[in-house]
């Protein structure tokens, strides 16, 4: 019995008191739900719903917990339910019902996990962009492993995703990173305010070679810019691809200018008399709508300021039939929050179809000292400098555990650590011994069972316990766009493994018959190996046969 299906049960058992006890049923809350008591002790689940239902079906909350209680304790798959304090209730399943939760995970395989919650719903997400003018760095490569994860974690519960990568490659910083390949190309030092590190020269250089008469021609600056942003978004892309993180649209933003996009959006919302005239500039009523200011769209030279671009690619992306626009911003863009809505609103849209995301900034640790290791991009450290460093996945899943909303020290010692206090290793250590058990009993003939109610020992029932929690771990994580959730929960779930693995034997030992019991956690076993094997997928990480 998952924890689902156990708050479905306690909510029908809610409705049937209340109905013998002449007591309204709208009393009791929609969100029935159950969780995890942290002593043992207490029981396998507990339910507040007493609590929250007495006061408004104006009764005491110990008397309606009492009669929940005896419902409860007559329902199949009910140990036990028992009162704690003013209205609580502790309840125990029947070993049968808990040890059911195998078989179900068992039969759905690489499926358990997933829902349908999310099903119809369009979803653009937005992440990385960072703009072409050097490689990734630490702030765009936590993107790349959050956004890839979240991506994988909403289409789990159904959302149809599009990974969309925006390069920004109109503007002035264009500009300055030409300008720097051009000083580098001729051996002069970068312009003010241009681009330094020894990626600019190498850049520089390719161009030259790739077009020999680039210097000298009058179209250098045109050309340097076509050849050298060119090869800086294929450096990008490769650096992606082999962090495993693709996307399926890497839109120019230059494209919003050329094809006329920018334009017709800033005109349509003049018709609408969401734009306003001032100063010889032209401005969005974006207060209107929440955000802390009006923002200049058409400067008074009459250029178009940097949110013309924003405005005219949410129409782009709305008008591709999105119904939901998640974008992940750097720490830097708060004030974007405010300033999207407003867009959306200027163009009659609920401004509820923008999420911004904010991240904040990574810094590497070694010795317990900020580090700066890149050689190649000057004072920046890149994604190769920390995939370099710890690897792939360890890169992935370090930057993924905790919530982008704080400040992340990445800890280079940690990460290399073959032990228990490194995240990733514990992780993917615990499937990778559920791997060699399961080739050991193939070894010695022993297959998973299916009587499942014979897994009554403590450490079997919490490793159960924590299985069955995973679907709500990742309906959670997608609607809060939490990834880091998963890993978190994985932890908790090795943990679990390797207790149980201490405290029940699997295997036979020497020439001692294979029982039933053997089986059955055999088949727990298989069941954890799938649900480990399953949130490493979500997160982007492996889940290695041995170590």
């Amino acid at each position: 019995m998952t924890p689902d299906v156990l708050a479905d049960l306690v909510r029908v058992a809610a409705l049937d008191v209340l109905a013998d006890r002449g007591l309204d049923a709208a009393a009791l809350p929609d969100d029935v739900g159950v969780e995890r008591p942290r002593n043992p002790e207490h029981g396998d689940y507990a339910t507040n719903v007493a609590l929250r239902t007495a006061k408004k079906a104006g009764v005491n909350p110990r008397d309606l917990a009492t009669w929940l209680a005896e419902a409860l304790a007559a329902r199949d798959g009910i140990a036990s339910a028992e009162i704690a304090g003013p209205g609580f209730i502790n309840l125990r399943l029947a070993s049968d019902a808990q040890g059911a939760m195998v078989g179900q995970v068992l039969a759905a395989g690489a499926a358990y996990g997933t829902g349908d919650e999310l099903a119809g719903r369009s979803v653009n997400l937005e992440f990385v962009s960072a703009n072409p003018t050097g490689p990734l760095h630490l702030g765009g490569t936590r993107w790349a492993a959050v956004g890839d994860a979240l991506g994988r974690i909403l289409s789990a519960r159904g959302a149809a995703v599009t990974r969309e990568y925006y390069f920004n490659d109109a503007g002035g910083q264009i500009d300055r990173f030409v300008a720097s390949l051009v000083a580098a190309a001729k051996g002069e030092p970068a312009p003010e305010n241009g681009y330094g590190g020894a990626y600019i020269a190498d850049i520089a250089a390719r161009v030259v070679a790739a077009e020999p008469g680039a210097l000298d021609s009058p179209e250098r600056d045109e050309v340097f810019r076509r050849v050298g942003v060119g090869f800086m978004f294929d450096e990008i892309k490769s650096d992606l691809h082999d962090f495993g993180t693709d996307f399926d649209v890497w839109f120019h933003e230059d494209s919003l200018h050329k094809s006329g996009a920018v334009e017709r959006s800033v005109q349509e919302l003049k018709n609408s008399g969401a734009l306003y005239e001032k100063d010889g500039a032209w401005w969005l009523r974006s207060t209107e709508h929440g955000d802390d200011k009006d923002r200049v769209v058409i400067k008074s030279d009459g250029r178009p300021a940097y949110i013309a671009g924003d405005i005219a690619y949410f129409r782009d992306k709305r008008a591709r039939g999105f119904d939901l626009l998640i974008y992940m911003l750097g720490a830097d863009h708060h004030g974007y929050i405010g300033r999207l809505k407003a867009a959306a609103a200027a163009f009659g849209d609920d401004p509820a179809v923008v999420e911004v995301l904010i991240g904040q900034m990574v810094n590497l640790v070694k010795d317990g000292t900020p580090v700066r290791m890149s050689k190649r991009a000057g004072t920046v450290v890149t994604m190769n400098d920390l995939v370099e460093a710890v690897g792939v996945d360890a890169a992935r899943y370090s930057l993924i555990r905790s919530s982008v909303d704080s400040v992340l020290d990445v800890d280079l010692d940690l990460l290399v650590r073959r032990s228990n206090d490194n995240p990733v290793f514990y992780v993917q250590y615990a499937h990778a011994r559920l791997a060699s058990l399961a080739r050991n009993a193939a070894d010695v003939g022993l297959t998973p069972g299916v009587e499942f109610g014979l897994l009554e020992h403590p450490r079997e029932g919490d490793l159960i316990r924590t299985i069955g929690e995973f679907p709500e771990v990742v309906r959670a994580a997608a609607e809060l766009r939490e990834p880091h959730r998963v890993a978190r929960y994985l932890e908790s779930l090795a943990s679990a493994y390797h207790k149980f693995y201490d405290a029940c034997r699997v295997l036979p030992l020497g020439d001692e018959e294979i029982t039933e019991l053997h089986r059955a956690r055999l088949a727990l076993c298989v069941a954890a190996r799938q649900v480990l094997a399953n949130g490493l997928e979500l997160l982007g990480v492996s889940a290695p046969e041995r170590m």
